[in-house]
């Protein structure tokens, strides 16, 4: 019981500061007597205000309520609201600090909010947390420390909240790009337009002409048929493709960017990519690697086919060896026989890097459509940035260079050989994707 008393009282920083001060004036009466009955008022006064300041703040069993408020699951990479419902049971105002004891990966041991609440009142305090790895997050108690008016003693409350909540790969952004494909709007959710050429081979319907139609587009027997009235066919996406998202989990996507690993930013792209396909109604389909094959998804539409895709990658973690791309080719041979688009997440620091894995990449390409998605540096596009005083900065400024031609070498050489590329910042990877995607659909490309 004086275990839990100790645990739960502390002695502010204004009790010490006024306990000095007294201890001041009685050392002072010792050269001024006319002081020491001033001492003893002062000390008799301190001593009551602390009793009572103890009384009012431990009368009442429920003095604060705390409970938090969040989702089931956090989405990786993204900001997520946490809401902590302050409520004061005391007929007096109170100063609250709130110590939300945050999950082990945040690593941070300084969080803490204030507030200061009426007798009676309820408060609703919001703060962001963006988590930067997938798995499970377990938050623990709430400490709110409290003070009355007198702001002698502390008072501190554990109220038990114990939870664990999963961290998902981006499902924000995949909500983000469902509502621009409910808008038609997906082309634009990058940074630039995708010019449609041409038509696709699937025709959906003959309609009458409006204004901006194609003239190329009308049906010259069905408008003699309407008496003159213009009719133009109408064309949709060609549907059905197979789109099949590649993610290498070998040492080279370990490398960190803001937080998250380049695996992280490849899993949440094709998490918005796969959903992408299937609200173009193409089948999207899945294949983890590394030294050895990890998982494989066939492509389909089916109804759980995104909640398959969305288990699958929740449970990928970075190998530290080498990928085999021979495995990798030898299944794509074999498993996915019909013409897909093949979207390669991968990373190459050299030419030469790419000149070991480029047979089976070329492989590959004979029989599919072969995109390949790999990752600037950004840290040595901050050092070509960073302009140069000394003979140290020349030589780093000349190696970030020669780092930046050769991921250009990459680029030209895959295009030599057919193969389509994104050279891109981790931060900008989904709409990139997406983007090409789209120019892919729109070029009839598959």
């Amino acid at each position: 019981m004086l275990k839990r008393f100790y645990k739960s009282l502390f002695f502010s920083r204004l009790f010490y500061w006024v306990f000095v001060a007294v201890i001041f004036v009685f050392v002072f009466a010792y050269g001024l007597p006319f002081l020491l009955p001033i001492a003893k008022i002062l000390f008799f006064f301190f001593l009551g205000v602390t009793v009572l300041d103890y009384i009012i703040l431990f009368a009442r069993n429920e003095s604060v309520t705390a409970r938090r408020e969040l989702t089931d699951r956090l989405s990786n990479g993204d900001t997520n609201k946490v809401h902590l419902l302050i409520g004061n049971r005391y007929p007096f105002p109170v100063s609250l600090r709130i110590i939300d004891e945050l999950p082990d990966q945040f690593q941070n041991r300084k969080f803490s909010l204030y507030a200061n609440l009426k007798g009676g009142e309820e408060r609703q305090l919001d703060y962001d947390l963006r988590p930067t790895e997938r798995g499970e997050y377990h938050f623990h108690d709430i400490n709110v420390f409290i003070k009355s008016p007198f702001r002698l003693l502390t008072r501190r409350k554990t109220i038990e909240a114990k939870t664990m909540v999963r961290v998902l790969p981006s499902y924000q952004a995949l909500r983000q790009f469902e509502l621009l494909a409910g808008a038609n709007n997906l082309a634009e959710a990058g940074n630039k337009r995708i010019r449609k050429l041409g038509h696709s081979l699937e025709f959906e319907q003959i309609k009458e002409y409006v204004m901006g139609d194609d003239l190329r587009s009308i049906n010259w027997k069905a408008t003699a048929r309407k008496g003159g009235q213009l009719m133009v066919n109408r064309f949709t996406d060609e549907k059905s493709q197979q789109v099949y998202c590649l993610i290498d989990k070998g040492r080279v996507m370990k490398m960190p960017f803001d937080g998250m690993s380049l695996l992280d930013y490849a899993i949440n792209a094709t998490l918005v990519l796969s959903r992408v396909a299937l609200i173009r109604q193409d089948k999207a389909g899945l294949l983890t690697f590394a030294d050895q094959i990890g998982t494989f998804l066939p492509a389909g539409r089916k109804s759980m086919q995104m909640s398959h895709i969305l288990e699958i990658l929740y449970n990928q973690q970075t190998k530290y060896l080498e990928t085999d791309y021979e495995k990798v080719y030898a299944l794509v041979r074999t498993r996915i026989t019909q013409r897909s688009l093949i979207v390669l997440f991968t990373n190459f620091e050299s030419l030469s890097g790419l000149q070991r894995q480029m047979p089976y990449i070329r492989a590959i390409a004979k029989n599919h459509l072969v995109l390949v998605v790999f990752f600037e540096n950004t840290g040595l596009q901050q050092l070509r940035d960073k302009p140069a005083h000394d003979v140290e900065g020349i030589y780093e400024k000349t190696i970030a260079d020669k780092f930046a031609y050769e991921k250009r070498l990459i680029v030209k050489e895959l295009n030599q050989h057919g193969i389509l590329t994104i050279l891109t910042a981790p931060e900008n990877l989904t709409v990139e994707t997406v983007n090409k995607y789209l120019e892919i659909k729109a070029r009839l490309a598959i």
